[in-house]
């Protein structure tokens, strides 16, 4: 009877130490998921602020080249300035 005892003892912490290493490597999945989630998120921004510094640039050039003040002469490209021969 003694032995059974100890043996349902064992048995308990085997248990209980298998469901304990479960949890410890799902929360260490959970966190390599996070990490990963993190540095994903700050390459997307990267590219998400590199992309709209690009469309920004492109209409303050568009804006500019099709502007009514260079449609003066001498202010278009090609052109010499007034005053200049």
């Amino acid at each position: 009877m003694k032995t059974e005892g100890k043996s349902w003892k064992l048995a308990r912490w085997l248990l209980v130490a298998g469901v304990c290493l479960q949890i410890y490597f799902v929360q260490e999945l959970v966190a390599a998921f996070a990490f990963f989630a993190i540095g994903f998120m700050a390459i997307a921004f990267v590219i998400v602020s590199l992309y709209m510094l690009q469309k920004g640039w492109e209409a303050v050039v568009g804006r500019f080249t099709n502007s009514e003040d260079l449609a003066e002469s001498g202010l278009q490209a090609g052109r010499p300035v007034r005053g200049m021969p």
